[in-house]
């Protein structure tokens, strides 16, 4: 009986459950979950279970992230991501390196942030996204999260790169849209990695099409 732990690499454009029903199938074995949802548009670290070990999903839900991220100036979507529906198109010229600077540093620390409509979180029983797909948005209660770090990395006008540290349930696109709103132009997601999940880092993380059982961990409570 395979049992473990897989920190993969996911790929763009597929989902956290693509990669799941790839490592069952590569194991022919059926109980296979991950601890952490990555949505399509982001890559990175996403720790997958196997056999027994799925039974610890709490423990690495609950370990903080770290992510790379880009954003684009003046552009909001329903989404707050560039392949959302665009809801407005706003200047932002006028925005200096050290307002955003002083954004990010005003992020820092214990918040709380309304999750999107494109999240996995459930609300009477149905995952958010799911009611977005069908063009339904509902009001959402904020739910506490902790930014450890919000650093700016690059500022070029309209694309801004940045480095987060932050607990569970921290959204990226969340963040960039909120940054946006504060800065008054706007502000939607364009790339994100996650880079670390608790002790694992993206330098240690497997290509999908690269997994075998040399790659399976062993990981106690």
């Amino acid at each position: 009986m395979i049992e473990g732990i897989l920190v993969v690499n996911k790929p763009m454009g597929i989902t956290s459950h693509d990669v799941v029903q790839h490592v069952r199938r590569k194991f022919r074995m059926q109980q296979v979950g991950h601890a952490g949802t990555l949505d399509p548009l982001a890559t990175g670290v996403l720790v997958v279970l196997l056999g027994k070990s799925t039974k610890l999903f709490n423990q690495f839900v609950d370990m903080d992230k770290a992510y790379r991220a880009t954003l684009i100036l003046g552009t909001a979507t329903d989404s707050a991501d560039i392949q959302g529906k665009v809801l407005a198109r706003l200047p932002y010229e006028h925005i200096t390196r050290g307002q955003m600077e002083e954004v990010f540093r005003k992020s820092a620390g214990e918040t709380e942030q309304v999750p999107p409509m494109v999240s996995a979180v459930k609300v009477q029983g149905k995952k958010l996204y799911q009611l977005a797909r069908k063009g339904i948005a509902i009001e959402r209660q904020a739910r506490p999260i902790k930014i450890h770090s919000l650093e700016l990395k690059d500022f070029s006008p309209p694309l801004v790169q940045f480095y987060l540290e932050c607990s569970k349930g921290t959204y990226v696109r969340q963040i960039a849209e909120d940054v946006g709103k504060k800065l008054g132009c706007g502000a939607c997601i364009t790339q994100i990695e996650r880079t670390k999940v608790g002790p694992f880092h993206i330098a240690e993380a497997v290509d999908l099409e690269e997994i075998d059982e040399r790659h399976i961990r062993n990981w106690k409570v």
